[in-house]
């Protein structure tokens, strides 16, 4: 995949690169970077560069992800993360009102 669209730079074949194939055109591009970046990351840095470069042309602008995004996204996930915990500690404390009521009552009989 790499190798196909350094012959012919294209959007499709980039926005198709795995990460590794990204790593590998960046150290090429001699971006600074660190491979345990995300890969969308490291992505943005590769489309700047070879935007600037006029090597793919602005429309390329249009594949990056902005870190504002994907921390809208986690952000996101872990409200939702808290909302379904604190309806299973909800559900719990239900469970034990109602198996304590029924407790009450067998002792009464």
């Amino acid at each position: 995949m790499l190798v196909n669209f350094l012959k012919t730079p294209d959007l499709e074949s980039f926005d198709n690169l795995k990460k590794e194939e990204l790593v590998l055109l960046a150290k090429h591009l001699k971006l600074d970077f660190k491979v345990s970046m995300r890969k969308q990351i490291i992505k943005n840095l590769v489309i700047d560069k070879l935007v600037d470069a006029e090597i793919l042309g602005e429309e390329a602008l249009e594949l990056k992800v902005e870190n504002i995004d994907a921390f809208k996204l986690k952000q996101l996930e872990l409200e939702h993360e808290l909302k379904l915990k604190e309806l299973e500690i909800r559900k719990e404390e239900f469970k034990l009102k109602n198996w304590n009521e029924g407790d009450g009552e067998k002792e009464r009989r």
